[in-house]
């Protein structure tokens, strides 16, 4: 739908100001503010036609307007030019990535904080998905008489910290000859397609251990493609209490209830690792919880293949330029931090 220029420009003012205020905004407020030649009754006039357009919505008879969700998506879509991080900004975003990182689940972690507190939002960051990942080589390390570490190379980096119980008496020899009848298994195949040869190709050579056989399995599906749960880090849960939709206790219970499953956002976050961004507001999403949210999600890469995705829950009032230009900085450097991670893997 194409707007006048003047809608055009009235409509932006209406929502840069209830971005940046939270309050409806007045003819009265436009006019000083912006700086319009035009008069208030003219500014009200052009207010009142966005409304029957659907851009806007008057909370009370003798109140301003407030941009819609059809308002959003427009501003998303036609007129939102992305905000450029100062030094300060950019600055505080390295600092949170200046130590060394040797797991990639610190690195998660480390995102999902720094998205938080420089959002002001809820962030979720989706482990990595490398189940379509072709596999380099697996070596089980004995650290323990009874617990041995599975290290799973992939030609997307390093993927470890499944740690598997052994039987008493398993030799690093044995333990050797298990990791390479898995890399000759696996070695060039994804997971995915390679799990039914692996178990049988397993069990002929290592009868006597089937349960060692079974736990290997587990502990590779487990790592390379944590689900639910264990496949979403969150951070700044705690910001919900900032959020004017969720005044109600009700509501507040229903979203706390999906923060806390996960279950829903790993299967929505799945999703979102297709695209580089995506921006779903309102009732776009497909759960009724976040009917009055936006979502924000931008993806990584991993050995130049997008293998995950990380974001922001956040009011549909959310500053949709700035936080897209913090998702595309916090890219950029999960690409940088994780491509060590590929080089240690070669």
């Amino acid at each position: 739908m194409d707007l006048s220029e003047r809608k055009l420009s009235i409509l932006k003012a209406v929502i840069d100001d209830y971005i940046m205020t939270g309050f409806p905004v007045g003819s009265r407020t436009i006019s000083k503010k912006h700086g319009f030649e035009l008069s208030s009754a003219t500014i009200r006039n052009e207010m009142a036609d966005l409304e029957e357009l659907g851009f806007l919505d008057q909370p009370h008879t003798s109140a301003g307007r407030i941009p819609s969700h059809k308002a959003y998506r427009y501003y998303v879509d036609r007129m939102m030019k992305v905000a450029r991080l100062n030094a300060a900004e950019a600055g505080k975003i390295r600092s949170y990535f200046e130590d060394r990182m040797s797991e990639i689940e610190q690195v998660m972690e480390k995102a999902a904080q720094v998205l938080s507190e420089t959002t002001h939002q809820i962030s979720m960051v989706l482990r990595p998905q490398l189940k379509q990942s072709l596999i380099k080589s697996i070596q089980m390390v004995k650290i323990t008489e009874r617990k041995a570490i599975l290290l799973v190379v992939t030609n997307a980096g390093l993927v470890k910290d499944s740690v598997i119980v052994v039987p008493e008496g398993i030799s690093s020899d044995y333990m050797e000859m298990i990791s390479r009848l898995l890399t000759d298994k696996l070695s060039g195949k994804t997971l995915e397609d390679a799990e039914k040869d692996l178990i049988t190709g397993l069990n002929e050579n290592v009868r006597e251990n089937s349960d060692l056989v079974d736990d290997i399995v587990e502990a590779i599906e487990t790592s390379v493609e944590p689900h639910g749960r264990k496949g979403i880090v969150l951070g700044g849960t705690q910001n919900i209490i900032d959020f004017p939709a969720y005044m109600s206790v009700e509501k507040a219970k229903n979203f706390i209830s999906v923060l806390e499953s996960k279950d829903m956002l790993y299967d929505m976050m799945k999703k979102a690792s297709q695209l580089e961004f995506s921006v779903t507001i309102g009732h776009e999403n497909e759960a009724e919880e976040l009917s009055d949210m936006s979502v924000v999600t931008a993806t990584y890469k991993i050995g130049g293949k997008s293998l995950g995705s990380f974001g922001v829950i956040g009011p549909t009032r959310m500053d949709y330029s700035k936080i897209v230009s913090i998702l595309g900085y916090v890219s950029n450097s999960l690409n940088s931090i994780l491509s060590d991670f590929t080089e240690i893997g070669d």
